[in-house]
């Protein structure tokens, strides 16, 4: 029996939600660049889901449905808000919550098409007001109901501040949710696609894929991304402290990607939202800064920026409190969980795979007051 360790170049499963080929990314066929430059990220959800571009009334109906669906049980509010430590990670946060809306739906272990269909809409609607209202809820704020006349990116940036998106915000912030939406079989998709390979139910798939994210070698790197530029401080600072970190050998979080070989063709596009956000808040130094790290570790260690490290600089250019980078990673990303979910439903086998034993062998049995 041959293994591979973390399984990597294994082929898994087939799927024609997304594809990551000689490093080029596609969702259903289309080019991340195509993709990014046109689409909003409402489209690229009935595109993973449905395996097409939508027609006009047809994103009309998912825009709506969305907004229908986006308001949360008062019940999980109260919740949050009786979270016994309001220092807990937004992730932990999320996972709890997330978890807890299945209690609220009725439908939440029927099985058929249809249903799962509907639950994967009122999770992608509520999990961004999720995300929103624990943040003002640990701020000793009241959470703030999303408004119907916004669309989904708008309504995210709306409901954490309380105030209304300018254009270039919310069409920078739509941007990253189309680059992080789905990402091939990484690890939280493929234990979304493990759990629900039981017949388990849609809630605990995201659920399980919500804890896999959580991990700082998935979606927590963005977070570590931004703890680093705050670390560093000022762009006159960057040398001396990568310098530190690459002679001691420590790993420099947003760098390097298992599967491409060529760089992440995500990056440049938040390579040049972080660049115009920056200037426009008045704080070039985070984009500087980043250039800066990027030039050093690319030229000594061929190390290429992935997509998590430019996103950190974008997402704290919009206001965002770096602990909500990975949640925000989640809100995205849960529109692939969902189309890989209902994709193993639709083709279902238990995924049960063999481990190559290393452990000691004939082993016998010693009573207790013999050892």
């Amino acid at each position: 029996m041959s293994t591979t360790k973390g399984l990597e170049g294994v082929v898994a499963t087939t799927s024609s939600v997304s594809s990551i080929i000689d490093s080029v990314l596609t969702y259903q066929g289309y080019d991340i660049d195509d993709l990014a430059d046109n689409a909003t990220f409402e489209e690229v959800i009935y595109l993973l889901w449905n395996g097409r571009l939508p027609k006009q009334d047809e994103l009309d109906q998912l825009t709506k449905d969305l907004a229908d669906n986006a308001d949360i049980p008062q019940e999980i509010l109260d919740f949050m808000k009786a979270y016994p430590n309001k220092d807990v990670h937004p992730m932990a946060a999320l996972r709890t919550a997330i978890s807890s809306l299945a209690l609220y739906d009725d439908q939440a272990d029927v099985m058929d098409e249809q249903a799962n269909r509907l639950k994967a809409i009122r999770l992608q609607a509520k999990i961004p007001t999720l995300v929103t209202a624990f943040s003002r809820i640990r701020e000793g704020k009241d959470p703030i109901t999303p408004r119907k006349d916004l669309g989904f990116a708008a309504n995210f940036l709306y409901t954490l501040t309380g105030e209304e998106p300018d254009e270039i915000a919310i069409n920078a912030f739509d941007k990253a949710l189309v680059l992080h939406a789905d990402h091939e079989l990484n690890a939280s998709t493929f234990t979304a696609r493990v759990c629900v390979a039981t017949l388990s139910d849609v809630y605990s798939g995201v659920t399980a894929a919500i804890g896999a994210l959580k991990g700082p070698l998935h979606g927590g790197a963005n977070e570590a991304v931004m703890k680093m530029l705050h670390e560093i401080g000022e762009v006159e600072n960057v040398e001396p402290y990568i310098r530190r970190a690459l002679d001691n050998k420590e790993k420099i979080m947003g760098f390097g990607h298992r599967v491409y070989k060529n760089g992440d063709p995500r990056a440049k596009h938040l390579r040049e939202m972080s660049k115009k956000l920056t200037a426009i808040t008045g704080e070039p130094k985070w984009y500087e800064m980043s250039i800066k790290i990027d030039e050093m570790v690319t030229g000594e260690k061929g190390l290429l920026p992935n997509v998590d490290f430019y996103s950190a600089s974008v997402y704290h250019s919009l206001g965002i409190k770096y602990d909500l980078f990975t949640p925000i990673f989640a809100v995205s990303r849960t529109s692939g969980w969902l189309a890989h979910i209902l994709e193993q439903y639709s083709n279902n086998r238990l995924i049960r795979p063999r481990a190559e034993y290393v452990g000691p062998d004939k082993q016998v049995y010693v009573p207790i007051d013999q050892r």
